[in-house]
């Protein structure tokens, strides 16, 4: 006995189960930048300047390679602290200030990007460690 077998899998157009879009965001394999940063947005700063410290830059780093890192992002101010016994080389850190706090916020998730040959750390500068040094002096 053999039983008669639909070969279609559905007739009625109407009510075929649709899935929802997939977030991509959440995906393993997004990129970083698409992702939320891991970032504990108390560590913000409340008001501008809105900077982030890099670490691990190339030695070769220009402050156009930095701006073009962040491409996307209101960045203001990039500054590179030289040796000061050799001029010519950047001690591998830099600052970079940013117009406001959503471009600090989005330039944070490219922590551990690749900048060059090394994978850059971007972090908030400790601004709020010099500010309550500032008001213990006064207290």
């Amino acid at each position: 006995f053999v039983p008669s077998v639909s070969t279609t899998w559905h007739s009625n157009d109407d009510d075929v189960y649709r899935a929802p879009p997939i977030d991509r965001s959440i995906l393993p394999t997004a990129p970083r930048a698409a992702r939320e940063p891991n970032i504990d947005r108390s560590r913000l700063p409340k008001s501008p300047p809105y900077t982030a410290f890099l670490g691990n830059l190339p030695y070769d780093v220009t402050e156009e390679s930095i701006k073009d890192f962040f491409r996307g992002l209101n960045i203001s101010a990039v500054r590179l602290p030289r040796e000061p016994t050799n001029p010519e080389r950047l001690k591998g850190f830099g600052y970079a200030e940013f117009e406001d706090i959503d471009s600090l916020f989005q330039a944070l998730s490219l922590n551990e990007e690749s900048l060059g040959n090394r994978r850059i750390r971007v972090d908030v500068a400790d601004q709020a460690q010099d500010k309550d040094r500032d008001d213990r002096c006064f207290g």
